[in-house]
This record gives C-alpha cells, sequence and structure tokens, in this order.
C-alpha cells in the first residue's frame, strides 16, 4: 500500500490548507499510510524544502508542494495500488 508523507513547519497557513485534503483523500484509501512531518524537525528536510512545504510525498517521491490538488492525489494513490 502507498505511504504519503505530509512535510510541514509549525505556523505554515499553506500546510494548514493542505493538512485536511490530505487527511480526507488517504481516510478514503484504506490501507495508505499518513505521517506528517515537520522539516524542523530535520536538517537535511529543511535544507531541502524550507522554500516548498507543505510538500506531499508518495511512496518517497514528490507529489506536490505549495498547494494540494485533491483529484491530482486520489489518482496517484489510486496508480500507486490503493483502492477506495
Amino acid at each position: 500500500m502507498p505511504a504519503v508523507t505530509l512535510l510541514t513547519k509549525p505556523g505554515c497557513h499553506l500546510c494548514d490548507d493542505a493538512r485536511p485534503i490530505v487527511e480526507r483523500v488517504v481516510a478514503a484509501h484504506p490501507g495508505v499510510t499518513l505521517t506528517e512531518r515537520s522539516i524542523l524537525d530535520d536538517d537535511a528536510l529543511r535544507l531541502e524544502y524550507a522554500e516548498d512545504i507543505p510538500v506531499v510525498l508518495v511512496d518517497g517521491r514528490v507529489h506536490s508542494n505549495w498547494r494540494v490538488d485533491e483529484d491530482r492525489l486520489v489518482r496517484a494513490l489510486e496508480k500507486a495500488g490503493a483502492s477506495a
């Protein structure tokens, strides 16, 4: 099953906008895991993604940044093997 990671940081309004979209899509796909990580907790993530958050990773690959398109994320999870 696909794994989704949401990279965020505290006080990020775009992260606050993205979170419910990602949570809704993941909830509709049983077996998909969701992990949220703050880039402030990892120097490598902070250096790589400081200007791009929120970032959604699907199976470790960047799916989107700044804004999350719900339909596009659904298609990505379905392609990765999750069924609704």
